[in-house]
């Protein structure tokens, strides 16, 4: 065999695995469950921790005065 016709089927040999691993992640939905799995928790657990002002404290709830609109 020529060395071309062994660098075409290398070519086809990576293009084919690849395109079976991506088969896979698509048909196990494994994307999906490594967004749900892994990466949601983490995003949970720091935005969960964040420090944040309380702003019910500084805002008194009235229940009889309304905003003022202007047109």
């Amino acid at each position: 065999m020529c060395k071309f016709a062994k660098k075409l089927l290398k070519i086809l040999g990576v293009v084919l695995v690849l395109n079976i691993g991506l088969f896979c992640v698509f048909f196990f939905d494994l994307d999906g469950k490594l967004l749900f799995n892994v990466v949601e928790p983490f995003l949970k657990k720091h935005y969960d921790d964040m420090e944040r002002r309380d702003t019910t404290l500084t805002t008194p709830y009235e229940i009889d005065k309304f905003p003022k609109y202007d047109y």
